[in-house]
């Protein structure tokens, strides 16, 4: 394979270097292009444009491969805890022993939060949307911690890593009370960081709560299928404000609002209206998957398919096995969860939907797997930043660390020329 590519532009030749990815993506080096001949590329919501380079995630749609720092997703979920995935993305290596026992005792240490956040959260009526709340809370983080990390101090950093882990969970938490108008629990220093997610966000206060293997066991693999996934919106999010050396709690809460939206992290909340809208209209699936395959018919199955994935979604196959297991302990009587399996057998038998691998992905079943457990739908994306909160840092470690530029995206103009007043 040549090492650079010709480019004629007007009977002149340009060449531009190829770079060439671990896993076989090759890359045109266009830096210097507009340099050398003026021109830009345009590229509507980057699809063809390679921001950076990433030691951190691979991921092959077509081959349905998605592998962090080299470990297959599948091995992750299904053998490691959160906190041992947490380092692995954001240091490189899974921990050892002596450095999980660390890595945990010090995000035990940081887990407590100024009272004055209640303060703050009081503040929001509770019809606030909880992905508002987060991001505020965040970015409140950097009031009560005004001094910037300074990434050329290992010391500093890993204090602003242990405690963005540490106070994050705490402040969902909060904003999943906050909605239920339940008074605000704090995290037990006994437990496991899962553990501790599940006893802050349903022990009541007039009753013991334990959380079952099964419930602990499926919030864990929910939190590692979603903690990095490439150069998705928000994780773009993160590195473009981190490139501007913006804080990394800013960066983090700017990546909250790019996760909020509806075509990204508000996916499975998607899932369940649809699921609503279903049951409301009388319950009919076959239906609906007629209107789905009806081109002229706005509807859309939501929770099907996926943007990368053009083959199957991994994490979707590892995550229905525990919806499965949750679902068969709890034993919920639900029309909108049995409106969901019928949906699921259907498509999984319709050769519409086989044909053309629309299958259901991850947020079909989280979404499932979080009603079960009677979060509410606007709750799903706060759990879905929970997951995502290490894949976020490592990105904007390694942003900063290899001394990107700060972005800045060029554009074609196409509004008016010059006009007099």
């Amino acid at each position: 394979m040549a090492d650079e590519i010709e480019l004629i532009y007007k009977g002149v030749n340009y060449k531009f270097p190829l770079v060439h990815g671990t896993e076989n993506e090759t890359a045109i080096d266009i830096k210097t292009l507009r340099a050398q001949t003026g021109l830009i590329t345009l590229d509507p919501g980057f699809k063809n444009t390679g921001s950076c380079q990433s030691e951190i995630t691979f991921l092959d749609g077509e081959e349905g491969i998605l592998r962090y720092r080299g470990y297959s997703i599948e091995d992750l979920a299904n053998q490691y805890s959160f906190i041992e995935v947490a380092h692995l993305l954001i240091y490189g290596d899974l921990p050892t022993t002596e450095q999980l026992d660390k890595f945990e005792n010090d995000i035990r240490d940081y887990a407590l939060v100024d009272e004055d956040f209640k303060i703050i959260l009081k503040s929001f009526p509770k019809s606030a949307h909880p992905m508002g709340i987060l991001s505020s809370l965040t970015s409140a983080l950097i009031a009560f911690n005004p001094s910037s990390v300074d990434i050329n101090s290992e010391k500093d950093f890993y204090e602003a890593i242990i405690m963005l882990l540490a106070k994050f969970p705490v402040l969902a938490s909060w904003t999943h009370r906050k909605m239920k108008g339940l008074p605000l629990n704090y995290p037990s220093y006994e437990l496991s960081y899962t553990e501790n997610l599940a006893h802050m966000m349903f022990r009541m206060p007039n009753k013991d709560f334990k959380a079952s293997k099964t419930v602990v066991s499926v919030l864990n693999k929910l939190l590692i299928l979603h903690a990095d996934h490439e150069q998705n919106c928000s994780t773009s999010t993160v590195r473009m404000v981190g490139s501007s050396h913006a804080g990394l709690f800013a960066s983090i809460a700017s990546g909250i609002s790019a996760l909020w939206g509806p075509l990204h992290g508000g996916a499975n909340q998607a899932v369940i209206e649809m699921l609503e809208e279903i049951r409301i209209d009388g319950g009919d699936t076959q239906k609906f998957m007629a209107k789905a395959k009806d081109k002229n018919d706005p509807f859309r199955l939501m929770g099907f398919g996926h943007r990368v994935y053009k083959n199957f979604d991994p994490r979707a196959k590892i995550i229905k096995k525990a919806a499965d297991e949750v679902l068969s302990e709890l034993g919920i009587d639900d029309p909108v969860l049995d409106i969901a399996k019928r949906l699921e057998q259907e498509a999984l038998q319709d050769p519409y939907f086989v044909d053309r691998k629309l299958y259901p992905n991850v947020d079909f079943y989280s979404g499932i797997i979080y009603r079960a457990l009677g979060i509410p739908t606007e709750m799903f994306t706060v759990m879905f930043a929970i997951g995502r909160l290490p894949g976020w840092i490592a990105q904007w470690k390694e942003m900063r660390f290899n001394k990107e530029p700060i972005g800045r995206p060029r554009q074609v103009y196409t509004g008016a020329t010059h006009r007099s007043p």
